[in-house]
């Protein structure tokens, strides 16, 4: 994307920060990277937005108050060929754009490509929403701040960058990688439930009060959080969680939250002093929280409590084995997803450009728009993997359907596998193939990819997790 397409506040920023930044590794980086020294940095920022600013892109009632602040949280893993940065937002997405810019700007404070940056939302709804790329569209038809506020965004990059550059100083020697899973009891549920003639009969959500709906089973879920430590010694240093849901209990009051799966984060952590915890959403685009949750705000923390359960099942399974920097890779692999062919270049910037039309309906043309654009300018999405000792963790895109995650661990069924999804959501919802044709709210005007998607998907998991070409 050129820097010209950019707002003119955020052009500035991220210009004048490129340039003053320096790399900066531990204090014996050339000597460590000669002898392939296993290391990890970690910051965490708060990202809480002004009381005001708009949630969920713009969708939903704005900020009134402040229920549960907001944090961005991530690590830098050295030692490799290059660094590797993960970076965890409580933001509901960060699209288009929004990802071009967060790796761009993260590669050049520690010295690495932006390929090897993966950044990932937990997807509260109560939260911002940032694509940097759609925001343009909008401001140049006269809708400036109804996504996000600039001067918000500016800053909360301004201070995650510098957070991260400022850590690797204090960065640490990794001697083994911590592996375990817990289950979570009444939390996760299949939203699409099938009538008898194989189609989606209701949409279960995140909450529920029809009864057929909450009596109906579970269906398809992962059950498992699964928790991967890096740990010096006998001391953790960070730890990552792995969760496949939506996360949200309720929303659209104006309350900000981290929501069920950012106050579990925080339960578990602190069990774990010393130790960072960072939490990622796996393949929760078909699940929810609906057959246990009703949309009372007392259920929240119920809900939160029983993930937090769940990784403290999962913490005390944990096994831990030796590793060298020479046990870590990290493969890239770009893709083009298939474009659905609902998606109307003529209509999208009718609705985009109509001064009367709906503003939420402008924001969303205005996504679909950008998405469209780039696809068709060939832009790809990088999916990502690293390989650390016996686990890998699979960086994937979009409101993505546990079947995705459910086939990567079977995949490679002697290693540890985990997913986080909910990378560039540009896409939209990611469906399976079958998905498309049962119909239901998820393979609606909220998915912007094709039926064909789930073939480019599962080849390319094959090739990352599998090793098969």
């Amino acid at each position: 994307m050129s820097a010209k397409s950019l707002p003119s506040m955020i052009v500035l920023s991220l210009c004048t920060l490129l340039l003053l930044v320096v790399p900066v590794f531990a204090e014996d980086s050339p000597k460590q990277s000669k002898e392939k020294t296993l290391k990890v940095a970690t910051f965490a920022i708060d990202i809480t937005p002004p009381i005001g600013h708009p949630l969920c892109y713009g969708h939903i009632a704005p900020a009134k108050k402040v229920v549960d602040p907001l944090s961005a949280r991530g690590m830098i893993l050295l030692g490799g060929d290059q660094p590797v940065v993960l970076l965890a937002l409580d933001w509901v997405g960060a699209n288009n754009g929004a990802q071009d810019e967060w790796k761009k700007a993260l590669a050049a404070a520690v010295g690495t490509s932006p390929d090897h940056c993966a950044v990932h939302c937990l997807h509260q709804h109560d939260a911002p929403g940032v694509d940097i790329t759609a925001n343009q569209r909008l401001k140049e038809n006269g809708l400036d701040g109804v996504m996000y506020q600039e001067a918000y965004l500016k800053d909360v990059m301004q201070r995650t960058i510098e957070a991260a550059q400022q850590s690797l100083k204090q960065a640490r020697p990794v001697t083994h990688v911590g592996t375990g899973k817990g289950e979570v009891k009444q939390f996760a549920s299949n939203r699409r439930l099938l009538g008898p003639d194989g189609k989606v009969k209701i949409v279960r959500f995140s909450s529920s009060r029809n009864l057929a709906a909450i009596k109906a089973p579970e269906g398809v879920i992962d059950p498992y959080v699964r928790l991967l430590s890096l740990w010096d010694g006998d001391q953790p240093l960070v730890v990552l969680s792995y969760y496949a849901t939506h996360p949200q209990s309720y929303y659209g009051r104006g309350g900000i939250s981290c929501d069920t799966v950012g106050l579990a984060r925080g339960l578990h952590e602190k069990q774990l002093p010393g130790a960072l915890q960072i939490h990622f959403d796996g393949a929760g685009g078909n699940i929810g929280a609906g057959k246990y949750n009703n949309g009372d705000p007392e259920n929240r923390p119920l809900l939160a409590q029983r993930l937090a359960d769940g990784m403290q099942a999962a913490w005390k399974s944990t096994d831990k084995t030796p590793v060298t920097a020479q046990d870590v890779s990290w493969s890239v692999k770009p893709v083009l997803l298939p474009l659905r062919d609902t998606l109307d270049e003529e209509k999208l910037t009718t609705i985009l450009k109509n001064p009367k039309g709906r503003i939420t309906d402008r924001i969303r043309a205005a996504r679909d728009l950008d998405y469209l654009k780039r696809t068709q300018a060939g832009e790809t999405i990088d999916i990502t993997r690293l390989k650390i000792g016996p686990a890998q963790v699979v960086h994937m895109p979009g409101e993505l359907f546990v079947e995705y995650q459910l086939a990567a661990q079977k995949m490679a069924p002697e290693d540890f596998v985990c997913m986080a999804a909910y990378g560039d959501q540009g896409p939209g919802y990611i469906g399976t193939t079958i998905a498309y044709a049962q119909g239901g709210y998820e393979t609606g005007r909220v998915s912007r990819t094709a039926p064909e998607v789930e073939d480019v998907l599962m080849q390319t998991l094959r090739e990352l997790v599998a090793g098969k070409q």
